[in-house]
């Protein structure tokens, strides 16, 4: 038989047919993406389903990446400014400095600079913040060893209610084990900065026990890696003491044993010495500096301005990520209780919510939002947002919440969704009523939010 044609027409048509597939293709994907916004603007966008774990578990990896978790293309971070609209009010966001490796916590200084942690290692200072700011390119020297692996490093920072007159400044920070270095512990060091120094540095805390390295002990529930979830918020509550979040190191079980530090929340003086009003002191077979318990991943703190209560943000596992108000002594519920789901799917001891005897979160979320900072909003330049609360989410938004009069929540919004692509680590209100957010990544950024026009 014959062919159809002859070989030179048929190597026409195939080729001719081959073009043709070719730029449907390439029609196809260029379809597909997704409309650019104008330079410099970023358009008010509806909530998306956050992604699960992006730090303490899940988002390990995604947290060393700098990414979120996200595959693909790196992304490179603007110079700006961007304009937004979202929690009522027109938001413009400008870049105060960049250059920082996964900054971790913030604090205004009275002389108009900032201190700024990286959890490499480092401590910053960015001069002239509201003004010209300038970050210093040398690291500020005389910080202790610190074990900066995985999720942990150095990590908050808190300025003395009277650094007016004492100076004191203080930090947290994964402290090794001085005969096994892959063990650590958390530690809170207390130093006297002048503005150019630091000197009297002193570790006034550490928690016990040191945990990791060899001999770890098997654990439940499918939990990550050993150097992460510390914890590690600071806050001053109006009577000078100071609360300090420590994550359960995911060995959630001991979150519950109240012989340890571990996966509680602790109340100390400016000296590290212990109250002697926590609930907990002379109770036999309880640490007295512990606050509460139950707690898995705490990386967010911050005190009411209005009723000078401690409120916390944590990481559950896959989903249960929450809110809470922290009440003397009380018990957060984990590794018991979650509205999370247990990485290798082992189920709930108790379950979720209205458990005799522990508390439930004011807010959760499922999926994840993976909660950074938080504070309440009490300044005049966004008078939309007083005494709302305002959430860092490593799922690369702002949440706005709005609370009744009897406290109770009314209304949730995600800002700046996905728009920035920048990881939200940290939150503060600075002394100009601005809000400040520190990006959680390895070229990271500190940004300014001000009303826009």
């Amino acid at each position: 038989m014959k062919p159809f044609a002859s070989k030179p027409i048929s190597a026409v048509v195939l080729c001719a047919a081959f073009a043709v597939f070719l730029a449907s293709i390439a029609k196809l994907g260029a379809a597909q993406q997704p409309p650019q916004a104008p330079a410099g603007q970023i358009p008010p966008v509806p909530g998306t389903a956050p992604a699960a774990g992006a730090d303490g578990r899940g988002g390990a990896q995604g947290a060393r990446r700098g990414g979120g978790g996200a595959r693909g293309p790196a992304f490179v971070f603007g110079n700006g400014p961007w304009d937004a609209m979202a929690g009522g009010v027109k938001m413009h966001i400008t870049v105060v400095t960049k250059g920082l490796d996964h900054p971790w916590g913030m604090a205004f200084l009275p002389d108009g600079s900032m201190l700024v942690t990286e959890r490499a290692g480092r401590l910053r200072v960015i001069r002239n913040v509201a003004t010209n700011p300038v970050l210093d390119p040398t690291p500020i020297a005389g910080l202790p060893k610190i074990r900066a692996v995985s999720l942990n490093g150095l990590l908050d920072i808190a300025i003395h209610p009277r650094f007016s007159s004492n100076h004191y400044i203080y930090l947290v920070y994964a402290k090794p084990d001085e005969a096994e270095a892959t063990k650590s512990t958390l530690a809170v060091m207390r130093a006297k900065w002048d503005g150019k120094e630091l000197s009297d540095v002193k570790d006034i805390f550490l928690a016990q026990p040191y945990y990791g390295g060899r001999g770890t002990p098997a654990r439940c529930c499918g939990q990550g890696p050993l150097d992460a979830s510390l914890g590690s918020r600071l806050a001053f509550d109006k009577s000078g003491y100071l609360y300090v979040t420590s994550g359960d190191r995911n060995y959630g079980e001991m979150a519950q044993d109240p012989s340890s530090d571990i996966g509680k929340i602790l109340r100390i003086k400016d000296d590290g010495t212990i109250p002697r009003d926590n609930p907990f002191v002379g109770k036999e077979g309880y640490r007295p500096e512990i606050w509460t318990l139950g707690h898995r991943n705490p990386l967010g703190l911050t005190i009411h301005p209005q009723t000078g209560d401690l409120w916390e943000t944590e990481f559950g596992p896959r989903g249960g990520d929450e809110v809470n108000r922290i009440q003397k002594g009380k018990n957060y519920g984990w590794i018991l209780i979650t509205n999370g789901a247990h990485y290798n799917g082992e189920p709930t001891k108790l379950g979720a919510n209205s458990v005799p005897g522990y508390e439930d979160p004011v807010l959760h979320w499922e999926p994840s939002i993976n909660p950074g900072n938080l504070l309440f909003y009490n300044g005049k330049k966004f008078p939309e947002w007083k005494g709302a609360l305002l959430m860092a989410s490593m799922t690369k938004s702002l949440l706005l919440a709005k609370f009744d009069s009897k406290g109770k929540p009314v209304s949730q919004e995600r800002m700046l969704t996905m728009d920035i692509n920048q990881r939200l680590r940290d939150i503060r209100q600075g002394p100009d009523g601005l809000i400040y957010l520190a990006t959680d990544e390895a070229a990271g950024a500190i940004l300014k939010i001000e009303p826009g026009k």
